[in-house]
């Protein structure tokens, strides 16, 4: 054995017992010749594998949170709800860092060969907080609860597609109107946390099967938990309380993690993430993912139902300018449509939409529009730097002829009375596992999520013909048509995909990196612990 792996073997086991951190083992792997890439695999395999303590508090500064906040998952649109959501609750399935499912509340999934029927077998002796043992039929009625236009769940776009769900013993069976070979990671959406009697009679009551029972809810201030005592994974929940603050601002969360009032803290603005690294004691997790940045117009309200308009926009934003400027290069170029390299079956030859000021000046002469304000509504916690990006937008708009205006709206109440009510405004998607999923949610006509107002009737074809295509080629240009059709005829402005950026104090172990979402996908306060 030579020296070097001799010290990277010392280092993992170090790893191993919580002695170092992400920063220093990247450090030192990279300077015995590791690549970081390599290195930061191997130290989330490691960490992922760490033997956990238990007990103590672990606390969360979280942008996110609003005084509306519900804790009816159907309705969760940001930060703070997903986090109390994961906290709480269980789906039938999650997924894994590395895009694989992760069996939850369900411990078998089969399907028939065409993948038209689905069963899920439901684990048993699983407790909800309430006492009540979980039940196929709380999953049913749950997944019901759902489709039901009313409950304005995010995850109407999914269930829309089950045409039958049954409930036998410990099995559920659900047949889909359509063949959907991607439906197990349709059920990892974080809005389908299961509930007793499927949440019907109170949405809202945050009782679920998850590891930690809600103890305080402020809605906009904190949330507290307590571990739930008869939860049913001994490999998640390691603390014994939870508290997780809703510190909207910047400057102050920053402040709490470098005080240590918080162990954690999400959306590190990437103005102070390389400065924020130098602080002692304080790692900096940059994950890429499929999150992404998004100024949104309806097309079905003037001026944006002009599609020569929603082309004006698209081409008068300066995408490099807003990686460079807003993600600080903790991120990379969109080209309006929601699909990067991370998903399976992305089309990487698909042109590249550039800053064209010329091109824009055309496409608004077109329009026809009246030279009066175009009004972009924005807050400060749409996404980190969205008002310097929203200045950016307007700055280069207007330098192409096209009165673009900003108008600052407060953070509190922004997910409920701007996006997806007003027009024109900026908002941040966390992406999800797979296309279908991400198009069904948010681009299906009938999705109650469709923040666009996009309707096509070939984009809807199209997704329900790839859902059910087996021949990945097909499939793949299937998916590269409804990009096309997103890309050139849809209301998402799309300059950028974000890293996921947090702050991670050394009193926390067990963090491992997870691209399917910010915060290790929602559950860093139930999988890592205090060292």
């Amino acid at each position: 054995m030579t020296d070097a792996s001799r010290q990277l073997d010392h280092m993992i086991e170090r790893v191993r017992k919580g002695r170092m951190n992400r920063r220093e083992f990247i450090g030192r792997s990279t300077a015995l010749g590791v690549s970081a890439g390599l290195a930061g695999a191997l130290f989330g395999k490691v960490a992922m594998a760490q033997e956990a303590k238990k007990g103590g508090t672990m606390r969360l500064g979280m942008y996110g949170g609003e005084s509306t906040n519900s804790l009816d998952p159907a309705v969760a649109a940001s930060q703070v709800p997903y986090q109390v959501n994961m906290t709480w609750g269980e789906m039938l399935v999650d997924t894994t860092p590395d895009g694989g499912l992760d069996m939850r509340l369900a411990e078998e999934v089969s399907s028939t060969p065409d993948a038209m029927e689905w069963k899920f077998k439901i684990r048993s002796g699983v407790e909800f907080h309430n006492g009540q043992t979980l039940t196929a039929d709380d999953v049913v009625a749950t997944l019901k609860r759902h489709t039901d236009e009313q409950s304005q769940s995010g995850a109407l776009g999914i269930v829309q597609g089950i045409a039958e769900m049954k409930a036998e013993g410990d099995m559920v069976t659900l047949t889909l109107k359509e063949a959907n070979a991607d439906l197990p990671f349709l059920m990892t959406d974080y809005h389908l946390m299961i509930q007793p009697g499927g949440g019907v009679d109170n949405p809202t009551a945050g009782i679920g099967a998850g590891p930690y029972v809600i103890e305080v809810n402020e809605p906009g201030v904190r949330h507290t938990f307590k571990k739930f005592a008869n939860y049913f994974d001994s490999s998640i929940g390691h603390v014994d309380e939870i508290e997780m603050l809703v510190i909207n601002d910047n400057t102050a969360r920053t402040a709490a993690l470098q005080s240590g009032q918080v162990h954690i803290m999400n959306r590190v603005d990437p103005k102070v993430a390389e400065l924020l690294a130098g602080v002692p004691g304080v790692t900096i997790s940059s994950v890429p993912g499929r999150g992404h940045y998004v100024f949104i117009m309806h097309c079905d309200k003037a001026p944006f139902d002009n599609n020569d308009m929603r082309m004006a926009l698209k081409l008068a934003i300066n995408r490099q300018e807003m990686v460079e400027k807003i993600l600080g290069g903790l991120g990379s170029i969109g080209n309006d449509f929601p699909i990067n390299a991370a998903y399976p079956l992305f089309d990487a030859s698909i042109p590249q939409r550039t800053f064209d000021p010329a091109m824009a000046a055309e496409h608004y002469k077109k329009s026809g529009h009246d030279g009066s304000p175009i009004v972009l509504r924005v807050a400060p916690g749409a996404f980190p730097g969205a008002v310097d990006a929203a200045n950016l937008f307007a700055a280069s708009a207007n330098g192409a002829g096209i009165p673009l205006s900003v108008q600052l709206e407060p953070d509190d109440g922004y997910w409920s009375n701007v996006w997806n009510v007003e027009p024109f405004c900026a908002s941040y998607w966390g992406g999800r596992p797979v296309q279908d999923q991400m198009y069904s949610t948010a681009y299906s006509s009938t999705a109650d999520w469709n923040d666009t107002k996009f309707k096509n009737a070939r984009f809807d074809e199209l997704l329900l013909a790839a859902r059910g295509e087996l021949d990945q080629d097909k499939r793949k240009a299937e998916y590269s048509e409804m990009a096309l059709l997103v890309r050139d005829e849809g209301g998402v402005i799309l300059p950028m995909f974000n890293d996921f950026v947090c702050g991670v104090s050394d009193k926390v172990a067990g963090w491992y990196d997870d691209p399917n979402g910010d915060m290790m996908a929602g559950r860093a306060q139930v999988r890592c612990w205090m060292a």
